[in-house]
């Protein structure tokens, strides 16, 4: 049984956050935990955040235990992008696209595929 959480408009590039779900994908709760820890990316904590919810979910909800879950789906979506104005020289302006993400995360029992 899946068990998913998702965080929704989160302040970061899809992009960005994209990566670091690739590095979780289809591994243990434990190894995904230990590479968003040191992955060197702002979006691998808010990814981490949304991990750690899912397996709260699972064992809160569903009663799971922690070390038998994996990592079943990582999907980042694109949410709705705020436009900025930025003034320059000479009468011109530079439209701003401030990001915005929808991370999903969903774990399930049994064994990834490491």
């Amino acid at each position: 049984m899946a068990v998913r959480a998702q965080a929704r408009f989160v302040r970061v590039a899809p992009r960005k956050a994209r990566e670091a779900a690739d590095l979780i994908r289809g591994k243990s709760v434990a190894e995904a935990r230990s590479a968003l820890f040191f992955a060197n990316r702002n979006s691998a904590r808010l990814v981490a955040a949304v991990l750690d919810s899912a397996v709260a979910n699972a064992e809160h909800n569903n009663a799971l235990s922690a070390d038998d879950l994996y990592v079943r789906e990582v999907r980042v979506d694109e949410g709705p992008t705020l436009k900025r104005w930025q003034f320059r020289a000479m009468g011109r302006v530079n439209r701003i696209r401030k990001r915005t993400s929808h991370i999903t995360v969903s774990v399930d029992q049994g064994e990834g595929r490491s």
